[in-house]
């Protein structure tokens, strides 16, 4: 069965749950699809995207072809997103595009690498600025992609340049709390900008969103795998390079920057070309991981009430806590993101809710110890990035729990859900841009 007849089936059995929906009512209604396919291919149209407009022309279904084509205009975003609809482009060119600019990331890099003396010599403006060598190429090669119009890609360019003049004019401490935030935060800004040209410069579209929710956790995968890949390769050059008296060390210095950088586009080339793959491997990695973060939590919680946090909760554990539950909020979107959503409740949305809820209580746990220190001690850059960050995953949690509790007891909907998530998602940009922007001024860039 090809991919259009498995569209077509899923669309039925979708139409099929309403009790008002007979049998014969859904011949006569897949009859009038299958015309409406057959009419729009003839005219051009891929069978992926003759499928979508025809199920949001059949209003005569009520509302139920107009909710499947809500929910369900995301999942072909594999087929769609790289060519809107045009003549696939061959793979070789697809490749040289993206070694194009994953080479000129990567030369990048090290010219600035070089220029600082990096590792010999301290070089803090390096660490700051590092996102700035990578991300923009990122962008291009999506923009370059994407053809987007001239406007569109000065739009795009504009964060870029605001960021590299504010954190270069700023007078920082060198090695200060606000420099290290600054370092840390700014790819969190920057990875919000690429969604610019990722999307199209579509901004306002859920679905395209959600696009890069799932982009964002199939690139993180493939990054993984090649720093993996990309480390063993290295040890075993060292250990070969060993006996010949060559600084293996040297060789290092002048293959990691570029080869780091060079990857984050060559994943990116690799999510764009190999969905197939990834989409195989994120229900797999969802169902295997929620399970073991949501006992890790709970256990977490037990643990901490039965001996509290008191005097312990240092800026180090801090950084652990925050970590945690960022991993836990990526999590929950990458397990989103790959669900089916006309799925019916399951019990592995009941473990996300597990996992969301004992999140939310540590986090409450987090939030008290930290502003009981705030008050002891007072406002620090680390705290007050961390204090602002723990606020805003306090209120994503609670909205998933509650938009999570309500789908499983079935008064809500799945895409409820997503669009909490792709609504509430870029506000942590705008907080990751206040820290850029507005807290080291506040803080004398101590």
């Amino acid at each position: 069965m090809d991919q259009l007849e498995l569209e077509i089936e899923e669309w039925r059995a979708f139409v099929e749950q309403s009790p008002a929906v007979d049998g014969r009512d859904v011949e006569e209604l897949e009859d009038h699809l299958r015309a409406q396919i057959a009419d729009l291919t003839a005219v051009g149209l891929s069978p992926d995207e003759a499928l979508l407009v025809a199920v949001k022309r059949m209003g005569a279904v009520d509302e139920l072809s107009r909710e499947f084509a809500r929910e369900h205009s995301g999942r072909l975003w594999r087929q769609l997103v790289s060519s809107d609809g045009g003549e696939q482009e061959p793979s070789e060119s697809r490749w040289l595009e993206a070694l194009v600019f994953a080479v000129a990331s990567a030369t990048a890099i090290q010219i600035a690498r070089m220029t600082a003396g990096f590792p010999t010599e301290p070089a803090s403006w390096l660490l700051r600025n590092a996102s700035l060598f990578v991300l923009p190429f990122l962008a291009g090669y999506f923009a370059y992609r994407r053809r987007l119009a001239l406007r569109q890609c000065m739009v795009m360019a504009v964060p870029f340049v605001i960021a590299a003049v504010v954190i270069n004019a700023y007078p920082f401490v060198e090695g200060g709390s606000t420099e290290v935030l600054v370092a840390a935060h700014l790819p969190v800004v920057l990875w919000f900008v690429v969604a610019y040209p990722y999307m199209s410069g579509v901004l306002r579209s859920h679905e395209r969103r959600m696009d890069f929710v799932r982009f964002t956790g199939e690139w993180f995968i493939y990054y993984v795998l090649i720093a993996l890949g990309g480390g063993v390769l290295l040890a075993l050059t060292a250990f070969i390079l060993d006996p010949t008296g060559v600084d293996s060390e040297r060789v290092i210095d002048w293959v990691l920057p570029p080869g780091a950088a060079g990857a984050v586009i060559v994943a990116a080339w690799l999510v764009e070309s190999k969905q197939r793959v990834v989409e195989n491997m994120a229900p797999v990695l969802t169902m295997l991981f929620t399970p073991l973060f949501a006992v890790m939590l709970v256990a977490a919680i037990v643990v901490y009430v039965a001996t509290g946090l008191g005097g312990a909760f240092d800026r180090d554990l801090l950084g652990v806590f925050d970590a945690l539950l960022v991993v836990v909020l990526g999590l929950v979107l990458y397990g989103i993101s790959a669900r089916d959503p006309s799925a019916s409740p399951g019990w592995m949305d009941r473990i996300q809710l597990i996992a969301v809820v004992s999140a939310l209580v540590l986090d409450v746990i987090v939030l008290g110890a930290m502003i009981a220190r705030i008050g002891e001690l007072g406002f620090t850059p680390n705290r007050t990035a961390a204090l602002g960050l723990n606020v805003l995953l306090l209120v994503s949690l609670v909205g998933t729990a509650w938009l999570s509790a309500r789908f499983l007891t079935g008064r809500s909907t799945f895409n409820r859900l997503e669009r909490w998530q792709t609504t509430y998602l870029p506000i942590f940009g705008v907080w990751a841009a206040a820290v850029v922007v507005v807290l080291p001024p506040l803080f004398s860039f101590s």
